[in-house]
């Protein structure tokens, strides 16, 4: 199992440091994500101070972009970084499409699909100088110009990543990608009775097996040195799970153990803005289910006990900032390894 971080929301300016940190304590993978900044933007800075880490998006909005332009970036940090670079795309949900994006939202499963192939033709086209013949539903790409082709470059296989939780993304996963981002808002029930099923049947239909796809999460954790440190972290992981629980997309985690109706709770008090109810939502029962509990020295352990043949790569889903903890950090980097 390997062990990532997240990169936390930064200026430009203060990746490189963060990025060398990451690197040198000895995570397995840097991943960005697209909320408060650009994903793609950071990663070129980290595949300018890194050497070894591997570094990815978890996820880049799908739909925002062509797949000629996820296409287009993921070739050059391909190019940049000797072959480290991982690219991860996700649907995000309908009113973020369009009310935050700006962009129609239809057929997400099916679209991302196509997306995929999409992308792995135009990769072909300059690879392999394949002609550009990729018409579907939602994407054509059938005109490629020397002046607007970059080539080959020397680690053409770039994976990809989706994320998601409900079936068709499972199965999608299975069937196409070389990686899935499992929602953090998870159970191991879940996992077992629902995720794992509907890729293997993702698997099945592509002709795969289950060493073809990488599975991947950033687990909540609360930890800490002391009590008042695990104490605050538990508070926090409360409300990012009420955060999470509060969307309808993601009810079905919580029906697997019969807390479906939290999920309709937790959207009405979203809709009135009552942040401190949504967390008191959550009880400690909850917390166990879907969050690992350990102090730091007891981290390492306690998370792959958790996750051992089921997953093979887990962040945590706590902020790391170079420079801070550091020594801790190594110790459990190295206890994990």
């Amino acid at each position: 199992m390997k062990l990532d971080t997240v990169l936390p929301p930064l200026a430009l300016a203060d990746v490189p440091a963060l990025a060398r940190v990451a690197d040198d304590l000895g995570f397995d993978a840097l991943w960005t994500a697209e909320t408060s900044h650009d994903p793609y933007l950071p990663l070129a800075l980290v595949a300018e101070h890194t050497q070894r880490i591997q570094f990815g998006t978890s996820i880049a909005v799908a739909f925002p972009r062509s797949p000629l332009v996820h296409a287009q970036i993921a070739w050059d940090l391909q190019a940049q970084s000797n072959g480290r670079f991982l690219l991860g795309l996700g649907t995000q949900v309908k009113g973020h499409n369009e009310r935050r994006f700006g962009i129609p939202w239809e057929a997400p499963g099916p679209r991302l699909r196509e997306m995929i192939l999409a992308i792995r033709a135009i990769w072909d086209c300059w690879q392999n100088g394949t002609k550009p013949q990729f018409e579907g539903e939602h994407y054509r790409f059938t005109l490629m110009t020397p002046f607007f082709n970059p080539g080959p470059i020397a680690h053409p296989k770039i994976p990809i990543y989706i994320a998601g939780v409900n079936p068709y993304m499972c199965r999608l996963a299975g069937e196409l990608c070389d990686g899935f981002h499992v929602h953090p808002f998870h159970s191991i029930r879940y996992l077992r009775e629902h995720l794992l099923p509907e890729v293997e049947e993702g698997l099945a239909k592509g002709g795969r097996t289950r060493p073809d796809l990488t599975l991947s999460t950033s687990a909540f954790v609360i930890t800490g040195a002391t009590r008042e440190e695990m104490q605050r972290a538990k508070d926090a992981v409360r409300m990012q799970i009420s955060f999470y629980a509060s969307t309808r997309t993601y009810i079905r985690v919580l029906e697997t153990h019969g807390w479906g109706d939290t999920c309709v709770r937790l959207n009405e008090k979203a809709a009135k803005g009552d942040w401190a109810g949504m967390g008191a939502e959550i009880t400690d029962e909850m917390l166990e289910v879907f969050a690992v509990a350990a102090p730091y020295d007891d981290l390492a352990a306690t998370v792959q006990a958790k996750y051992a043949g089921i997953l093979d790569r887990v962040a945590f889903y706590v902020p790391f900032h170079a420079g801070a903890d550091d020594a801790r950090w190594r110790r459990i980097v190295d206890a994990f390894h």
